[in-house]
């Protein structure tokens, strides 16, 4: 099994002294997903929660939605010519009954730690396949269903620091994004790290599909720096109604929010935020206006 860190030799230069001495780096490793046995993608990772992130990876491609739609997750054994286990091909089998979506080499990408896209790039295909509509007042708690959201900007703006304070393999590397899922009130509910953010949005949201916990209807989803399409895309297949991020969304993330109906905030640092896209869940003082 992989580490999620490892020592490197580094040189060290510091007001013009030099210095060697070990360094903790994060871990990154492929991990290949194949579903019922054929290969679906490839991402860059940090070794952990794999299971976790090829369910999460599942979820946002629409594939799975609840738990008991999910018969297996293995490791692969015979990955390499010896036979042995690497540890970085996970194998995902569907319960009997759940469509198994069309595998073609179009789908079967390579994705990066910083892209994590994987084909769905038009807002149609989002928009078509969320199974939870991110709409206020669809039922009430005696229904089974979480209540509407509603945040106080005040509570967001502690968000990154409980984030950070929780990372524990940031403060060995400084090289993790971090993705959190947090009650209304800020409380942590769980937190991942990987060297891409996406990854760590996916180890949480697989998370959540193994516990029976989708959709995450009563939560909100801090990501450390931007909030790309995908991170947005992800938030939407999960049922999650309100994503904050530390620094820029994307333009596809703005308008990807704005006809789903996720309440988008950006540039999340201490009392300032600009907020893109359903402020109808942030208690604002103030009424909003201009253009």
């Amino acid at each position: 099994m992989g580490r999620v860190t490892e020592r490197r030799r580094v040189i060290r230069i510091r007001d013009g002294a030099v210095s060697t001495r070990p360094d903790t780096l994060v871990a990154e490793e492929p991990l290949e997903i194949r579903l019922n046995g054929k290969p679906l993608a490839i991402t860059m990772r940090t070794p952990g929660d794999d299971f976790a992130l090829a369910a999460g990876f599942l979820v946002s491609e629409g594939v799975l939605g609840r738990a008991d739609e999910l018969a297996n997750i293995v490791y692969c054994a015979g990955a390499t010519e010896d036979g042995s286990n690497t540890y970085n091909v996970v194998d995902v089998t569907l319960a009997p009954g759940v469509p198994v979506p069309d595998i073609t080499l179009e789908r079967n990408v390579y994705t990066t730690s910083s892209c994590g896209l994987c084909g769905k790039a038009s807002l149609d295909a989002v928009r078509t396949t969320a199974r939870w509509p991110l709409v206020d007042g669809l039922g009430d708690e005696a229904d089974g269903v979480s209540p509407p959201v509603r945040i106080e900007p005040e509570t967001l703006s502690v968000l990154p620091d409980r984030l950070r304070a929780a990372q524990r393999v940031f403060d060995r590397t400084g090289g993790l994004h971090a993705a959190g899922l947090f009650t209304p009130d800020g409380e942590l509910l769980d937190l991942r790290e990987d060297v891409g953010r996406h990854n760590a949005v996916d180890k949480l949201v697989g998370r959540a599909l193994q516990q029976g916990l989708l959709p995450l209807s009563g939560s909100v989803l801090m990501v450390s720096g931007r909030a790309s399409f995908e991170l947005a895309q992800k938030a939407v297949m999960a049922g999650i109604p309100v994503l904050a991020a530390v620094s820029a969304p994307s333009s596809l993330a703005v308008d990807l929010a704005a006809e789903t109906g996720l309440t988008l905030v950006g540039f999340l640092r201490g009392t300032s935020m600009n907020v893109y896209a359903g402020e109808q869940r942030l208690a604002l003082r103030t009424a909003v206006g201009g253009t």
